[in-house]
């Protein structure tokens, strides 16, 4: 299985998606500051995933999700909760 993912910084509020085969243990490397991309805007906090059994598919989801339109569905998608409804 692989996953797609939404991580919101709760230092700078910023989103930062990724893909990974093991959920659990990428967003412990993420918040203990491993990851380069990251390290910079911990703590983290999971917001957002999906599950795919194709990882040829999670990583075409991924660059899919990173582009605006990409950005724009999650932002659609996770309205209430980035606006501070949810």
């Amino acid at each position: 299985m692989y996953y797609v993912y939404v991580l919101k910084s709760l230092r700078d509020e910023n989103l930062y998606i990724g893909c990974t085969n093991d959920l659990k243990k990428r967003f412990k490397l993420h918040n203990q500051g491993k990851i380069d991309s990251t390290k910079s805007r911990i703590p983290l906090k999971l917001i957002y995933y999906e599950a795919l059994i194709n990882k040829h598919d999670a990583f075409t989801r991924e660059r899919w999700l990173k582009t605006g339109w990409g950005r724009n569905q999650i932002e659609k998608t996770l309205q209430n909760f980035l606006s501070g409804i949810g």
